[in-house]
């Protein structure tokens, strides 16, 4: 499920099981969100989990969001970030793999 106002520049969405998508999310060049490792029948894959991306989230450009995630509104994934745990709304997170930098508040610059 994809909500409204969003924009992909070249976004990959590899759907096993559920995504669901919020509105007013962005997504950079080249970024991927897979909710499966996709090759069920090897033995070293695990099961496929959802993915929840909430509103006003930005993905920088070529970042990799991974099953069992989900990310908070109004957060950021900075580029070329793997994104592979839960990241909390209203933060900056970036990195491989990705983590909290900054909090958002109104008074941030």
């Amino acid at each position: 499920m994809i909500g409204n106002n969003c924009g992909f520049s070249g976004t990959v969405i590899g759907a096993f099981s559920k995504i669901i998508i919020g509105n007013n999310v962005r997504c950079g060049a080249n970024t991927l969100i897979t909710d499966s490792d996709w090759h069920l029948d090897d033995y070293r894959s695990s099961t496929p989990k959802p993915i929840i991306i909430e509103d006003n989230v930005w993905l920088g450009v070529n970042s990799v969001v991974l099953k069992g995630v989900t990310i908070g509104k109004n957060s950021v994934i900075g580029a070329n970030s793997v994104v592979t745990k839960s990241i909390p709304p209203n933060v900056i997170a970036a990195g491989n793999p990705c983590s909290v930098i900054k909090n958002i508040t109104n008074d941030s610059k």
